[in-house]
C-alpha cells in the first residue's frame, strides 16, 4: 500500500517556535515588496520577449513550448524566492488547530463548489483536480485534509504530503 492510501500516517507538523516565526515575519515584511517588484520585472520581460516569440511561433514548430517551459521556470524561480516567508496570519495561529481545521474546511469547501458546478455551454468545463497545499493544513495534518475531502465526494491521488494534498472529484469519473 502507497502511503496516500493511507492518510492516518500523515501527521500534523509540530509547532514552530514563535521566536522563529517572529524572525521570518519580520524578514518577510522587507523581502516580499523586493520579490514582488522583481515577479512585475520578469512578466515585463516576458511581455516584451513574448512580442518576439509570436513572430517566431509559426516557423518553428517547439519554440513555443520551449519559450513557455522557461517562461514557467522563470516565474517558478521568483516565487520560490518568498517560499520561507510567513504570512501574519501564520504567525498569530500557529499551533491553533481550529484555525487550521477551519482553512482545511473552506479550502475543501471553495474546492467542492468548483467541481460540482453544472456545465454550461461555452465555459470551461469545471476542475476535477485540485491541490491543497501544506500553509493551509500545516497544523492538523494531512489526514485532516483526506478526511474532510473524502466525506464531500474526493479520491485521493498521489502526493508527496509535505508538499501538497492532492484529490480528484469523483463524479467527474461518470459519464456525463
Amino acid at each position: 500500500m502507497d502511503v496516500y492510501e493511507d492518510p492516518v500516517t500523515w501527521t500534523a507538523r509540530p509547532a514552530r517556535p514563535r521566536w522563529q516565526l517572529a524572525l521570518r515575519f519580520a524578514g518577510s515584511v522587507v523581502w516580499f515588496p523586493v520579490v514582488c517588484v522583481l515577479w512585475a520585472a520578469v512578466m515585463a520581460a516576458i511581455l516584451v520577449l513574448s512580442l518576439f516569440a509570436d513572430a517566431i511561433t509559426p516557423f518553428s514548430t517547439t519554440f513555443e513550448t520551449r519559450f513557455l517551459k522557461a517562461t514557467d521556470r522563470m516565474l517558478g524561480g521568483v516565487a520560490r524566492l518568498a517560499s520561507w516567508c510567513v504570512t501574519w496570519p501564520e504567525l498569530r495561529h500557529e499551533g491553533d488547530v481550529d484555525h487550521y481545521k477551519a482553512r482545511v474546511d473552506k479550502a475543501v469547501a471553495k474546492w467542492t463548489a468548483r467541481a460540482s458546478a453544472p456545465i454550461e455551454p461555452k465555459k470551461p468545463r469545471p476542475p476535477v483536480e485540485c491541490a491543497i497545499p501544506l500553509r493551509v493544513y500545516r497544523g492538523v495534518g494531512g489526514w485532516y485534509v483526506a478526511d474532510v475531502a473524502l466525506a464531500q465526494g474526493w479520491e485521493l491521488r498521489p502526493t508527496d504530503e509535505n508538499k501538497e494534498v492532492r484529490l480528484w472529484w469523483a463524479a467527474a469519473s461518470r459519464g456525463d
